[in-house]
């Protein structure tokens, strides 16, 4: 079922725990906030200048993980895990209040924030959610890599292929429709890397606080972690999630199917910035009162209210 209107959380989430590129630990506290608010970062640990609306117009570092800016020079880095949970929990509205720079990492994925979701009730608010429903393809390359949106009756639906030179991860590919399929595997899914690649990203700054408790890591033709690996595209689901996260930078849910390849942050940002400088390329529109169920007919979407 598609949720009509826009919602928050009820009640104050927290979670604690250590960046992956900062090594610092930090603590984020999730707080309900207004309709038409959106997702806004809170530098508690700074007295002014210190609120970042996630937004794709400030990223500003699409290296390894997606980092926002704000007219200031205040940061928050490491974002999309949490961004990704509000997008498939439904979470339109949140104030986010971290004491540090970079958003803990958890163990890799959106796991414990779902878990967290879970446990508490949303308030469904009385302004519609606004989707962004794609109207004409559109597609970016650079060098290899490539990626497109083109319409989509129903929902978002991502059909992401990896190319790794590497037995374990290899050509990978997953297309997940993020209305009618169940998204467990997507969510639980962790950030990865190459054995030999742990020190070329050190010697740049990154990885400070990375450990086999938070990413999976591929040695020659095996994985590093106990116990292996969660599902068996764990790989690509990851960055179907990343993917998620970083559309919600939009401030919209998109309806579109999204093909992608040897995508990343950098793409999926370049990409968006692309997709709205087209005015062509996509409508804002709101739902109106019907229900939609696995079964349902797609037809049914075109039932919507076109906001200029």
């Amino acid at each position: 079922m598609y949720d009509i209107y826009q919602k928050t959380l009820s009640k104050e989430v927290k979670f604690t725990g250590i960046g992956l590129h900062s090594g610092q630990r930090s603590t984020l506290s999730i707080f309900p906030a207004n309709e038409d608010n959106g997702i806004v970062f809170k530098r508690v640990d700074l007295n002014k200048n210190n609120l970042i609306k996630a937004n794709f117009k400030n990223v500003s570092s699409a290296k390894l993980c997606t980092t926002l800016e704000n007219d200031y020079g205040v940061k928050i880095s490491t974002v999309e895990h949490l961004l990704a949970a509000f997008y498939i929990f439904g979470i339109d509205n949140a104030i986010v209040e971290i004491d540090n720079e970079e958003v803990p990492i958890m163990d890799g994925s959106s796991k414990d924030f779902l878990n967290a979701f879970e446990k508490i009730e949303l308030i469904e608010q009385n302004k519609k959610r606004k989707f962004l429903k794609i109207s004409n393809k559109v597609e970016l390359k650079d060098g290899q890599r490539k990626i497109s949106i083109e319409p989509n009756k129903s929902s978002l639906e991502v059909n992401f292929q990896l190319n790794y030179n590497n037995k374990i991860i290899g050509k990978q590919k997953n297309t997940i429709d993020f209305q009618l399929d169940n998204l467990e595997e997507v969510s639980s899914s962790r950030t990865f890397c190459l054995f030999e690649d742990i020190e070329k990203i050190k010697k740049i700054g990154l990885a400070k606080g990375g450990s086999l408790e938070n990413a999976v890591v591929v040695k020659d033709e095996k994985v590093l972690n106990e116990g292996g690996l969660r599902n068996e595209k764990e790989f690509v689901n990851h960055k179907i999630l990343d993917l998620a996260g970083d559309f919600l930078l939009s401030g919209h849910r998109i309806i579109g199917k999204v093909n992608c390849y040897q995508g990343g942050h950098e793409l999926t940002n370049l990409f968006l910035r692309k997709i709205f400088a087209s005015k062509a390329a996509f409508k804002a529109v709101e739902l109106k009162e019907f229900k939609l169920s696995k079964k349902f007919h797609s037809e049914e979407l075109e039932k919507i209210a076109v906001n200029a």
